[in-house]
C-alpha cells in the first residue's frame, strides 16, 4: 500500500490548522485568494450537478467557497486539521469528508468531474506520482488545479539566493517542538514579514514597481495572514519547489493536456485536463 505522505510533516499541519483555522481571515481577503487560485479554472466546464475533489483540503478554506457552486465535493486530508475543515462545513450538506492520503483514498477511479489541490503536492514524498494519483480520480476530460510552489525559475539570482538563505531558517525551525516552532514562526511573521510587506504597500501606494521585493505578495494581507504562512513556509518539515518546465512535464507524464499557468502570483498555479485518449 502506498500511502505517499510524509508523517512528520502531516502532524505539522495538524497542529498548524487547529492553530490557524482561518476563521480569524477577513471573509473578503479570503475571497480575493480564492479569486486568484481559481483565476484559471473554468468554471463554465462545473455545474450544480458535478461531482469533484479537494486533495489536502487542510481547514477548508478553498472548499467553503466551491461547495455551494457543485453537487458533491469530497474533502481528503490525511491530517488531523479535517476535523477543522468539518466544522467550517457543517451546514454544506453536500461535501463528503476522507482522512486519507492522495495515494490511498476511497474515491472511484475515473469518477470525478473536477478537481483541485493547492499548497499540497509539494509536502509529499513523491510530488509526480501525487498527480498522477490525482489525475487517475478524473474521467476524461476533466480539470485538475493545481497549485505547486515555484523554484523561482522567474526571478533573478539576488532573489534566488533571498531565498535560500531564508530555507536554511527553516531546516533549523521546522525541527522544534510545536510550541517553539509556533513564537519562532510568530516572531518572523511580525519582523520580517510585516514591515516588508508594508513596505511594498507603501512603494506600490507611489507607483513604484514592487514586483520583486521579497514578500510583496503579502502588501495587502492581514497579519493574520502573514503568520498563517509564516508557520507554512518555515515550520513545515518537507517542501519541495518546481520549475515551470517540471510541472508541465510531471503534468504531462500524468496525463494531463492543455495546460494552463497563472502568469502571475500566486507561482505557479496551473490547470490541465485529463486525456481523453487512455
Amino acid at each position: 500500500m502506498v500511502l505517499n505522505l510524509d508523517k512528520a510533516t502531516v502532524d505539522s499541519f495538524g497542529d498548524e490548522w487547529s492553530r490557524f483555522d482561518q476563521r480569524d481571515m477577513p471573509h473578503e481577503e479570503a475571497k480575493r485568494h480564492f479569486d486568484a487560485y481559481f483565476s484559471v479554472f473554468p468554471w463554465d466546464k462545473i455545474n450544480e450537478s458535478s461531482e469533484g475533489f479537494d486533495m489536502g483540503c487542510g481547514t477548508g478554506r478553498w472548499a467553503r467557497f466551491v461547495a455551494p457552486r457543485v453537487g458533491r465535493l469530497h474533502c481528503i486530508d490525511p491530517s488531523s486539521a479535517l476535523a477543522v475543515a468539518r466544522q467550517a462545513l457543517k451546514l454544506q450538506h453536500n461535501v463528503s469528508f476522507h482522512q486519507a492520503s492522495v495515494s490511498n483514498n476511497c474515491i472511484t477511479p475515473g469518477s470525478q468531474d473536477f478537481g483541485y489541490s493547492l499548497g499540497v503536492l509539494h509536502h509529499v514524498p513523491d510530488t509526480a506520482l501525487a498527480i498522477k494519483s490525482c489525475v487517475s480520480l478524473l474521467k476524461p476530460g476533466a480539470p485538475l488545479l493545481l497549485y505547486l510552489y515555484y523554484a523561482f525559475d522567474n526571478r533573478p539570482k539576488w532573489f534566488r539566493f533571498f531565498w535560500k538563505s531564508s530555507n536554511i531558517v527553516r531546516l533549523l525551525i521546522c525541527s522544534l517542538p510545536p510550541n517553539l516552532k509556533r513564537f519562532s514562526t510568530d516572531i518572523i511573521a511580525a519582523f520580517v514579514y510585516f514591515p516588508l510587506a508594508r513596505l511594498a504597500a507603501f512603494c506600490a501606494a507611489l507607483k513604484i514597481k514592487v514586483d520583486l521585493f521579497p514578500l510583496s505578495a503579502y502588501a495587502h494581507c492581514s497579519f493574520y495572514t502573514m503568520r498563517t504562512d509564516s508557520r507554512d513556509r518555515f515550520g513545515t518539515p518537507l517542501e519541495k519547489r518546481f520549475t515551470r518546465s517540471q510541472i508541465t512535464s510531471m503534468c504531462a507524464s500524468a496525463g494531463l493536456v492543455n495546460l494552463k499557468f497563472l502568469d502571475s502570483v500566486p507561482f505557479w498555479c496551473v490547470v490541465g485536463y485529463k486525456s481523453l485518449i487512455q
